[in-house]
């Protein structure tokens, strides 16, 4: 069965403070990779098989800035040529590994899976809040036991606050609004404005200012896997939806998650902010609650990664929340397409091309309009 991933991309592999001087292994994109910190501070990431044996890498040491293998002996250089062989003086001249090309860069470690003469740094996925200095804040990486495509859906149609969030970040309001999906040949974004509502329990804690509130999400999607949401409130009349935001508080969701084979991916987030930067305080609160929350979103993820794999022929139906989602699936779909002959993927890329460029605004139902006095 063709892989659900494109390898022409880069991929987080880890956070940067995880590689050092060890052998640190991963799986990505169903590839078995060794990473480690070389001592002129560079890494690099080699396949995670001896050319001997097939031992993983990982099982040996460094010495210096060679991987000796633990079973026989071997060393390799971090380009993965091998560089020694016990009881001989004349190394085979194909003896090497694979090794990867890597990007250090927001904090995170890169790899890129593919062609590597594609493996170009200026497509590293943009997050770069994670290390500006106008912001702060921090996160963790999380092991789900899901195709990744299933976390870019649940990222891209925000409704599920209100379900499964109710008691953190999600109210009524959130399913309730309108938004606008806009789509062109590489990124899709979601804005969603909840003008004069009261402020969910988080959002609450962290204006600190009583009153109606007016709240934003605005989705960013970059394919394969990396959504930056751009989030927070501001006391209602303020300006903020004529963009000033001055008043408000602001933060962003940053998300990208590298698969690990078909059925589990690595998840890593991050939230930063622009106010209380030097509060070393809030930056932890906020990075615990927000674990608390994506343990939610884990549960509801795994489960229904079973359900998928319970009804192997069951298609998605897409409502009018999943506008979003659906065109992210079309942008990897057409990276799919780029890489593979399959009939699936060409028809998706041909519809997603055919409608670039495109909005399309999602209204409340009559009901919720109602309720919510936007008709």
């Amino acid at each position: 069965m063709p892989s659900s991933f494109p390898l022409n991309a880069w991929y987080a592999a880890a956070w940067d403070v995880d590689i050092k001087r060890a052998l640190f292994p991963r799986t990505i994109c169903g590839k078995h990779v060794v990473m480690y910190r070389q001592s002129n501070g560079r890494v690099c990431a080699l396949e995670d098989a001896c050319w001997h044996r097939l031992v993983p890498l990982s099982k040996g040491r460094l010495d210096g800035d060679t991987v000796v293998c633990g079973y026989h002996g071997l060393k390799f250089n971090a380009q993965g040529r091998c560089t020694y062989m016990p009881s001989q003086d004349t190394i085979n001249p194909s003896a090497c590994v694979r090794s990867y090309p890597v990007v250090e860069r927001h904090r995170f470690i890169w790899l890129w899976m593919g062609d590597p003469a594609l493996a170009d740094p200026e497509l590293v996925p943009d997050m770069h809040w994670n290390d500006d200095p106008a912001w702060a804040g921090d996160g963790k990486t999380i092991h789900v036991k899901c195709d990744y495509r299933l976390v870019v859906d649940n990222l891209m149609d925000l409704t599920h606050e209100t379900f499964v969030h109710g008691s953190s970040i999600g109210n009524d309001h959130v399913a309730e609004a309108p938004f606008d999906v806009t789509h062109g040949d590489k990124t899709v974004t979601v804005t969603r404005w909840m003008k004069g509502i009261e402020a969910p329990p988080f959002w609450s804690a962290q204006l600190q200012k009583p009153g109606p509130v007016d709240r934003w999400q605005i989705i960013h999607f970059e394919p394969p896997s990396t959504i930056a949401i751009d989030v927070g409130v501001a006391p209602t009349g303020t300006g903020a939806p004529e963009g000033d935001r001055s008043q408000g508080v602001n933060g962003y969701v940053l998300n990208t998650m590298s698969p690990e084979t078909e059925k589990t991916c690595h998840y890593f987030w991050a939230f930063v902010r622009n106010y209380r930067l030097d509060d070393q305080r809030i930056t932890t609160l906020i990075r615990e609650g927000v674990t608390g929350v994506f343990a939610e979103d884990e549960e509801v993820l795994a489960a229904q990664q079973r359900g998928v794999d319970d009804h192997p022929d069951k298609q998605f139906y897409n409502l009018n929340i999943d506008g979003g989602a659906m065109w992210a699936r079309r942008l990897i779909d057409k990276m799919l397409a780029a890489e593979r002959d399959d009939e699936r993927y060409s028809e998706s890329a041909s519809e997603a091309e055919r409608e670039e460029g495109g909005s399309t605004r999602v209204e409340a139902t009559e009901a919720d309009a109602e309720r919510l006095g936007v008709r």
